[in-house]
């Protein structure tokens, strides 16, 4: 469960349809602290579909899934967050994933803990990973679903705070927020950004 409450390449088919790509940080020292929440969504996605996300390739570790009805590839890249392009290329490369099957789950600070908002595009908005991938890619267009953790108050550090972990009381709204998140991706892939956007912005 998130945040650990109880809550051979040759061989390799090549259909994939979409990528899932959960932004994280690797390692113990990070595991749920609030920049892994693209790591904690596709963790709770793979313990609802039964897989393990333990296949290593495209500097991630991953696993496939039926998901909504597509072939899609869900990965947690390794490199750090602020590498996070490098993974996510070579896995859309290999695969011929174009960008707007590329779907990507990550905290954002600006959006109250918990909020949950879809986005067909954009900047990276001061985020390290997205602007990381934006520039492997060579495009914004791609499809997003951010998290909300809120930011810190006054002049506390930033990096002290997606460093750090949330408290009990916002751990218990994050968990839900991965929940919608899963299904707003569903909504991505089913019937497209405006659909989930309508559904799961409001």
């Amino acid at each position: 469960m998130p945040f650990g409450f109880g809550l051979q390449s040759g061989s390799e088919s090549r259909a994939v349809d979409w990528i899932i790509a959960g932004l994280g940080n690797p390692g113990e020292k990070y595991a749920r602290t609030r920049h892994n929440m693209g790591f904690l969504t596709v963790d709770l996605l793979a313990e609802q579909e039964k897989i393990k996300l333990n296949k290593i390739k495209f500097k991630s570790v991953y696993n496939k899934i039926k998901f909504a009805g597509a072939n899609c590839l869900v990965m947690k890249p390794q490199t750090y967050m602020n590498l996070s392009g490098e993974a996510v290329r070579e896995a859309a490369g290999f695969y011929r994933v174009p960008a707007e099957n590329i779907l990507i789950i990550y905290d954002d600070i600006s959006l109250p803990v918990g909020k949950i908002r879809v986005r067909p595009s954009g900047s990276a908005g001061g985020h390290n990973g997205i602007k990381n991938i934006i520039s492997h890619l060579g495009t914004q267009d791609f499809p997003r679903i951010k998290i909300g953790t809120g930011a810190p108050s006054g002049g506390d550090d930033l990096l002290n705070w997606v460093t750090g972990e949330p408290s009990m009381a916002d751990r218990e709204i994050l968990i839900k927020s991965f929940e919608r998140a899963i299904r707003a991706a569903e909504r991505v892939i089913e019937s497209g950004c405006q659909k989930a956007m309508n559904d799961f912005n409001g």
